[in-house]
């Protein structure tokens, strides 16, 4: 069974959006992404598979969009589900967001995808920051497994 993080689905028509997010940290900081619309926010780096792309190819290319970092030795975490309306689509979606636990290798330049700003916080912080339920607790999981 996949976990639910956030509300229980409402009586909307939902369409699956697949994902692949990163838990990136480097020398005991966490690499974030600052997001200003629909709402500012901290969130994990990454967002939606493209139709005929692999989880790892979104979450690289998400990752460098969002941060303008490339990444190296990603391995999953898991998975877990919320459902949300995402008003830059027009829809309500039933996200299937997949977690994985990456290496920040290089700073290729600024993040390419507007209105993306990155921030190196201290796990503590990243994880209060973080805007999303589900990405907090697997952010805290992996500081647990670090202690």
């Amino acid at each position: 069974m996949i976990p639910r993080f956030g509300p229980p689905p409402g009586r909307h028509a939902y369409r699956a959006r697949p994902g692949a997010y990163a838990v990136l940290i480097r020398d005991g900081r966490a690499l974030l992404t600052f997001q200003q619309q629909p709402e500012p926010e901290f969130q994990l780096p990454g967002g939606g598979v493209d139709p005929g792309e692999s989880f790892l190819a979104a979450l690289h290319r998400e990752v460098r969009e969002e941060t303008g970092w490339s990444i190296g030795g990603a391995r999953r975490l898991g998975v877990y589900r919320r459902y949300c309306y995402m008003p830059e689509y027009g829809f309500w979606a039933e996200k299937l967001c997949t977690i994985w636990l990456a290496r920040p290798v290089s700073r290729i330049g600024p993040p390419s995808e507007p209105g993306h700003e990155a921030h190196w916080l201290s796990l503590a912080r990243a994880e209060a920051v973080l805007a999303e339920p589900g990405a907090r607790a697997f952010l805290r999981a992996v500081r647990r497994a670090r202690d």
